[in-house]
């Protein structure tokens, strides 16, 4: 398989993730020196890289302490006289910066409550969207919502989804606009300023919480501590990790011993077929869902811009599909027709007919791209609670009876 990354500077290649036979490697330093002078060459040089990550890192370090001590600040302000609302508030959030499977768990609970037949809204903060606050009277597009609450509205239908940065005016507008009984919190975590009657806090058991530290020398939002604000852990990506999860569970049972903690993992539905021979792209939306041994068999091109990348080739090859090439793009990265259309030739170039993106990466993709060359299928995941599942529901059902 060959890796492409991308950067958000130019759409072009910055080189392969694995080397192929044909590349040459350079030998470091000068080739010509006496190998006595050329070992001290690279040896300096190491030092010298060494010196300047060392300083980088302690930089980094006291951007993260006064990072921490703002977030305290702010933390305490907001807190001391927390907002209330004529409905119940559940907080699906996490502690750390990147994708955990926030979303996916919002729409698990949303879905459950739907069916239960109560009342509620969605609200988001729709992270690079391009227009003013959408108080989900319809679904728009990926640049006017952002890509969650887009998939959201698409995937819940009926189930009002509030797209504001300031969640408080979001809340109030769920009561007063829609008579909801609850709001459900997308990424709400550090939402200090709202009252909440669950918190929930998603967690990567395949990276829980990275070096520990605070960004930017970390991906913390918060110190470690916060966590004993937490009602509920839910560990995602549990299927694809190939240990157990006693340490990461001792871990939290020691910073919040009252919070219950639950396990999940992604369970592909199927693929939807996105662009293909014969299709009219100038409709763009979903086809209908296939089933998920669709593409068994087959060598594909994989496309992502997605937090996590690597958790989607695995999950893609536990389905029994090869992958070809993979491309890999910053988070909420927006597609291009060029840039497309150079994917489409790069696979064709190795006789790939399929390519394979996520249901987040497809709403962001040019209508039409190369339609006659090439199938385009996204992979349609749901999170599964895999413990406890009815005690898991218990609690969320449980909001409406305190």
């Amino acid at each position: 398989m060959r890796n492409y990354f991308y950067n958000l500077a130019a759409a072009k290649p910055e080189g392969n993730g694995l080397a192929s036979d044909s590349q040459s490697h350079k030998p470091e330093g000068n080739a010509c020196l006496p190998a006595r002078q050329g070992l001290a060459s690279n040896s300096q040089s190491h030092q010298k890289k060494g010196c300047l990550a060392s300083i980088i890192r302690l930089f980094l370090l006291v951007l993260s302490c006064f990072y921490g001590l703002l977030i305290r600040i702010l933390r305490l302000f907001y807190s001391r006289a927390p907002l209330r609302f004529n409905c119940k508030v559940i907080s699906v959030g996490n502690i750390t910066w990147g994708g955990t499977g926030k979303t996916p768990l919002v729409e698990c609970i949303a879905r459950y409550l739907k069916e239960k037949g109560h009342k509620i809204a969605i609200l988001s903060r729709g992270y690079k969207r391009k227009n003013r606050p959408l108080r989900g009277a319809q679904i728009a597009s990926s640049k006017t919502m952002g890509d969650e609450p887009y998939m959201l509205s698409r995937s819940l239908g009926s189930v009002p989804v509030i797209v504001d940065a300031q969640r408080a005016r979001g809340a109030a507008w769920a009561v007063k606009g829609y008579g909801v009984e609850a709001v459900l919190l997308d990424d709400g975590f550090q939402q200090w300023r709202i009252k909440k009657d669950l918190e929930i806090v998603v967690i990567d058991a395949a990276s829980p919480f990275g070096n520990r530290h605070m960004i930017p020398r970390g991906v913390l939002r918060e110190p470690l501590s916060a966590l004993r604000r937490a009602d509920i852990f839910v560990l995602t990506k549990i299927n694809l990790l190939s240990q157990d999860t006693s340490a990461l569970r001792d871990f939290l049972r020691l910073m919040n011993p009252q919070a219950e903690i639950f396990e999940s993992a992604y369970e592909p539905m199927g693929f939807y077929l996105v662009s293909s021979a014969g299709r009219d792209d100038s409709q763009p939306g979903r086809g209908a869902l296939l089933n998920v041994d669709a593409l068994r068999g087959k060598t594909v091109t994989l496309v992502s811009g997605i937090a996590n990348p690597d958790s989607f080739e695995h999950l893609i090859r536990r389905l029994g599909i090869g992958i070809g090439l993979s491309f890999q793009f910053p988070d909420h990265y927006a597609y291009q027709e060029p840039l497309m259309e150079d994917i489409v030739k790069k696979s064709r170039a190795q006789n790939i007919d399929t390519i394979v993106t996520t249901e987040k990466d497809s709403v962001r993709m040019p209508a039409k791209t190369s339609g006659a060359q090439i199938s385009i299928f996204a992979l349609r995941i749901e999170l599964k609670i895999t413990n406890n599942e009815k005690e898991f529901f218990n609690r969320i059902s449980g909001v409406f009876t305190n």
